[in-house]
């Protein structure tokens, strides 16, 4: 049976550099394995009356239902993000609190994450990564170790077609995908 992993973009904009970069990465998973993107740009906010039991009046949204079953679905889930103001982008917060909720059924508990962080700079997103860290923390979601995967001046790594051109950054991604499919076998989660 095919291992599934869901995708989440940390840009809304269709053509955008993450966006790009998810596909590529999607395309290095071995085979047996299922990538989706998952799309989080209709996720209404995040608010706790919504999964209080005391509040009567606002029920849950469907699409958070919808949002945290795929994910207690997924083998694995690999974010893909650009860094916005030193930080993940709140769209990828969002989606973040909306999967730690209820308490009781939190969607990310133990869940293998792999983490690809850009920038069209020279730090590669390494805030918004290191941001993204301390958030999947808390839910005790195991990651691929060294390398990590910062990847600067992104709009240079991508040719017109959308695909990363240059061979030595093609063969790094590859190799954190297959370490992540790696860790992903290798897991015995208690979910």
């Amino acid at each position: 049976m095919s291992k599934s992993i869901s995708v989440l973009v940390g840009s809304l904009r269709h053509g955008s550099y993450a966006r790009k970069i998810a596909h590529n990465a999607i395309g290095y998973f071995p085979d047996g394995y299922d990538a989706r993107i998952v799309e989080i740009r209709d996720l209404p906010l995040y608010d706790f009356d919504y999964d209080d039991p005391d509040i009567t009046d606002k029920p849950t949204p469907p699409e958070y239902t919808q949002f945290r079953e795929i994910i207690q679905a997924s083998d694995g889930v690999l974010f893909v993000t650009p860094e916005n103001n030193r930080t993940i982008p709140a769209c990828l917060k969002n989606a973040i609190d909306i999967g730690s909720k209820p308490n009781s059924d939190v969607a990310w508990k133990n869940l293998p994450a792999g983490i690809i962080s850009h920038s069209v700079g020279r730090m590669g997103g390494y805030s918004s990564q290191k941001n993204l860290r301390l958030a999947l923390s808390y839910f005790d979601m195991p990651t691929p170790g060294q390398p990590e995967v910062f990847l600067s001046q992104s709009p240079t790594l991508l040719d017109e077609d959308g695909n990363i051109s240059q061979e030595s950054t093609v063969q790094f991604v590859q190799d954190y995908i297959l370490r992540f499919a790696r860790l992903i076998e290798g897991q015995n989660p208690v979910r």
